[in-house]
């Protein structure tokens, strides 16, 4: 009876240091994924077809413009089409260049009349030498109305930001939009979840060592 409750001390003992272990582990790889936080915006350019000079929008005076201009573009994923439509088929184009405090992060082309929808070309040169695949991607269909509404010279569009074919404003927050938020949300969760079951096993634990103190006493 006494082996039999030492071997599964053994055994209980050895899931606790390997669930120690894995927690260990989760929280090295969470810390070596979670990226380093970018630079808050401070505003953007949009140089292009009829603005000259180009138009300046600043968080300080503009919030609520440099938030849409920026939404157009903050979703890009890591990997664009190589070819985009042929050069006939864009239609204008407006450059935008993001600023942060320290100066010009990114740079996009967008296409708001391209032919088949908008469309958004990333250089892989950026002005803050961040390494970053050149691509195309299609845009939010609303980004005619959104770049008029920030003062691009442009003509009304039928879709309009609340709402309209292929636009509107989005339902979701942006928070349910963010990957590394959510990244960092599920480690999070993943650790509290190591951690509970880590509890459990160390109640186990105490629980199988006072019984097997318990059994030893009475066998003596």
């Amino acid at each position: 009876m006494i082996r039999r409750v030492r071997r599964l001390l053994v055994a209980v003992t050895g899931g606790v240091a390997a669930l120690a272990c894995a927690l260990a582990l989760t929280g090295t790889a969470a810390a070596q994924a979670a990226p380093k936080p970018k630079p808050a915006p401070t505003g953007v350019d949009i140089s292009g077809e009829r603005l000259d000079p180009p138009l300046k929008l600043r968080t300080d005076t503009s919030p609520n413009e440099v938030n849409l201009v920026i939404d157009q573009v903050r979703w890009l994923g890591t990997t664009g089409q190589l070819r985009g439509p042929a050069a006939k088929d864009l239609g204008p184009k407006y450059t935008v260049v993001v600023l942060a405090a320290a100066g010009p992060q990114r740079t996009y082309d967008l296409f708001p009349l391209a032919k088949g929808g908008p469309r958004i070309y990333r250089p892989g040169k950026q002005p803050d030498l961040s390494s970053t695949r050149a691509g195309w991607f299609f845009g939010r269909l609303n980004m005619p109305e959104t770049l008029r509404s920030v003062g691009v010279p442009m003509p009304a569009q039928f879709d309009t930001l609340a709402g309209g074919i292929g636009g509107g404003e989005r339902v979701l927050p942006e928070e349910a939009l963010d990957p590394v938020q959510n990244i960092d949300t599920a480690l999070g969760e993943l650790q509290r979840l190591l951690l509970l079951n880590v509890g459990i096993v160390l109640v186990i634990t105490a629980g199988l060592a006072g019984i097997a103190l318990l059994v030893r006493r009475r066998t003596r």
